[in-house]
């Protein structure tokens, strides 16, 4: 370093600056402390708790079939997946099979689940970065899931649609044909994405070689979803714990292999392009059948025997106002895979109707642990961008 430099040196300090809770780029009320040295990033320090609403506390004085709603309030973009992973722990207790066309409705419901939350992730991470037009096309397209999630369950975001051992509902012919048609036409909706920004010099600029995580920090951190394959680790829950009918579809683990903001990225569009297909897949070979298993301790009796049977009157009544009194004895975590990565419900049960503890893995809680480390060095500018490409909800990360 020369004397010039020194004396420059000498002549700057570092600034202390908050970015957040109150800021529109950090997806939710996140606090970063952030200590600058000019405009680089000399040290990043998340603070989190700001929306906690202890769900985890609430579900010990609560039974397992008043808990479903409020996993809807974690990662409120992807309300649809969290419904299936609790669902799929508390079947994994009570020992519960699900029927087949049961299986194929919550694989349709997910993939599109999935394709809503990249569409607003697409659309935020762009805007952050200064891409205005892509926020509107993403909109059009999540406007039509929106539509179909309202039609097959009268709501749009918190959707409460899965129960323990079937489905609110079963899906109709109209509504599956439509679903097909949005099938055939979104592969050339997500071209448009791709042509509005994936080769513009500005995108890549604020994306190639920035926030850059390698495949060794990235397991050590315990990251997943696109976060941990843009790296080049090919672990997803759907292939290698499968459950729905991921198993029964052909389909693809995106991966990258940079770990930079970019290849996050491009596994996100990737994925765009697998879960339409696994959808379109689930709807050609979707079977007819009964879509609540046989578990008495969950599954409604039929209406017209609740109006004209005293014993299926008193064990609806039981059901809706207590809920199931027992259950077995043990401890499990059940992991899916949810748009953001990995997510976990650890139960520890005492044979009660409740949980004696209830443990939530949240993908968003572990990837802003990692923002300490891939901010530092870079430009506070980054900082956005890194925050968009990790994709955080902080109503999971605060739960």
């Amino acid at each position: 370093m020369s004397d010039k430099d020194n004396k420059l040196k000498l002549l700057t300090k570092e600034l202390t600056i908050n970015m957040g809770p109150q800021h529109p780029a950090t997806h939710g009320v996140l606090r970063l402390v952030v200590d600058l040295d000019g405009e680089t990033v000399v040290k990043c320090t998340p603070y989190v708790g700001y929306l906690h609403r202890g769900v985890e506390k609430l579900a010990e004085h609560r039974n397992y079939m008043q808990i479903l709603p409020l996993t809807d309030r974690l990662d409120y973009i992807s309300s649809m997946s969290n419904n299936i992973g609790y669902c799929t722990a508390v079947e994994k207790l009570f020992g519960i099979t699900l029927t087949e066309r049961t299986e194929y409705i919550r694989t349709i419901v997910g993939e599109l689940s999935r394709i809503a939350n990249h569409l607003l992730w697409l659309a935020t991470h762009a805007l952050d970065i200064g891409a205005m037009t892509v926020f509107l096309y993403c909109f059009r397209e999540r406007e039509q899931i929106m539509d179909l999630f309202e039609r097959l369950c009268g709501a749009r975001l918190t959707v409460t649609y899965t129960r323990i051992g079937g489905l609110k509902n079963d899906v109709d012919a109209q509504w599956l044909e439509d679903l097909y048609a949005f099938t055939n036409e979104f592969p050339m909706r997500v071209e448009q994405y791709e042509t509005l920004i994936d080769q513009n010099r500005i995108w890549l600029r604020r994306t190639k070689g920035i926030g850059v995580i390698s495949a060794e920090e990235a397991i050590n951190w315990g990251l997943s979803g696109p976060t941990l394959r843009g790296s080049g680790v090919p672990y997803d829950v759907r292939n290698i714990e499968p459950y729905g009918v991921y198993d029964k579809v052909k389909w693809e683990v995106c991966t990258a292999k940079n770990g930079d903001i970019y290849d996050r990225y491009r596994v996100r569009m990737d994925e765009f392009r697998q879960s339409n297909s696994i959808i379109k897949q689930c709807i050609e070979q979707i079977p007819d059948g009964p879509i609540m298993s046989d578990a008495p301790k969950f599954t409604l009796p039929a209406k017209d025997k609740v109006l004209s049977d005293m014993e299926h009157l008193i064990h609806h009544f039981v059901l809706i106002t207590k809920g199931p009194q027992t259950a077995p004895e043990g401890e499990l975590y059940v992991p899916t895979e949810v748009p953001k990565g990995e997510l976990g419900f650890h139960f520890v049960s005492d044979g009660e109707g409740k949980p004696y503890r209830m443990r939530i893995r949240s993908p968003s809680f572990v990837h802003v642990s990692a923002l300490p480390t891939i901010c530092e060095g870079e430009l506070i500018a980054d900082v956005i961008a890194n925050i968009g490409s990790i994709d955080i909800v902080l109503g999971e990360c605060d739960r």
